[in-house]
Order: structure tokens, then sequence, then C-alpha cells
């Protein structure tokens, strides 16, 4: 309800700040897990995937958001979890299945930070990783614009990957970056 009632009260006032036009949400599935990978631009794009996503997110957050008790209670009441960026955190991997069994969507950054500028990092593993264990499929989505007022952002959502083919084997680190470089690259093939 909390979720919800944010969503909406947020929604009305990036109206009034950018442009946002959303694409391709048909190809959000109405139910069951998934992953929702995007691009990181901006310290903003979570809030516009959740505004244009028509499902409710659960978000991975770096630990250090939630030092701030207040900050950090506002934004698990929206869905987010902590993640020791850095390490194998397996807290944070345990806490992803939970979503999932729980037939939940949740938002991931395959390069693992911002991305300044319109560059483009490798991916890193965790996404590839975490849908190849679990097999839930994996929705590319790319932002793109800028945010200033009234500028145009725009987020294209592309058909799901399916990872069910790569759950239970075992696999190399290569062919999981191999996977993950193939995520992002189908993240930045949407861009508008």
């Amino acid at each position: 309800m909390f979720y919800s009632f944010c969503k909406v009260l947020v929604r009305f006032v990036v109206f009034f700040m950018f442009r946002l036009k959303a694409v391709g949400t048909e190809n959000v599935p109405k139910e069951g897990p998934a992953i929702l990978a995007m691009n990181h631009r901006s310290n903003h794009d979570p809030i516009m995937a959740a505004i244009t996503c028509p499902r409710k997110l659960r978000f991975m957050a770096k630990s250090e958001l939630f030092e701030n008790k207040l900050f950090g209670g506002l934004i698990k009441s929206l869905g987010a979890f902590p993640v020791h960026r850095g390490k194998g955190d397996l807290a944070a991997i345990k806490a992803a299945f939970n979503i999932f069994k729980a037939g939940e969507v949740m938002l991931m950054f395959p390069e693992g930070g911002r991305v300044r500028n319109s560059e483009r990092r490798k991916a890193k593993p965790g996404v590839a990783l975490i849908a190849q264990k679990s097999g839930v499929p994996v929705i590319p989505v790319n932002l793109s614009g800028k945010y200033r007022f009234m500028g145009r952002v725009t987020l294209t959502y592309g058909k799901p990957i399916p990872f069910e083919e790569y759950k239970g084997l075992r696999m190399s680190g290569e062919e999981i970056q191999e996977l993950a470089d193939g995520v992002l690259d189908r993240i930045y093939a949407l861009k508008a």
C-alpha cells in the first residue's frame, strides 16, 4: 500500500519535471519471478523503473545507503535490501532467491554501479549468475535521455531473456561472464 501511494505521488512529481516515456512495458510478465536488468546512469534510475514498471519492484541497494536509519528504513519499506558491493554477499543472494520464491520482480544493474556520459562498463557477473542459478527470466531495460527540467527520459523494455535452460548447469566463470555480457548487449541494443 505504501509502495503504491509513493508510486502515484512520485509519478505526479515526475510528470512536472521530465517528459517520461515507457515503451514495451507489456514485455514484463504479469506474474511470476523475473529480473529487470537496466543500465544505470543516475540515482533517479530506480525511481524511473519503479514508476514505469507495471509490477512492484524489489531492488538491491548498496549497504552504505542503510547507514542512515531514517533513509534506510524508507528505502527498505519501498522494497530495497542491502548488498555489500565488491564481495560475494551471500545474504543478498539469499534475499534475491526469497524474492523469486515469492514470485516478485527484482531490479538489478548489470554494470554494478552508475555509468556516466553514455560510457559502457564491462558487465558484472551478478545478474547472469543469479538468473542462471534461479532460472528466472531477465527483462532488459534501456534508460536513455537527460535528467534536466523537461528533458525527455525514455525507458525501453525488451523481451524477456529466458534462463531456465541454464538452471542447474555447472558453468565456468567465463561462461557466466559471457551470459552477463549478452544481457548488457541486449540492454544497449534497445537504446531509443
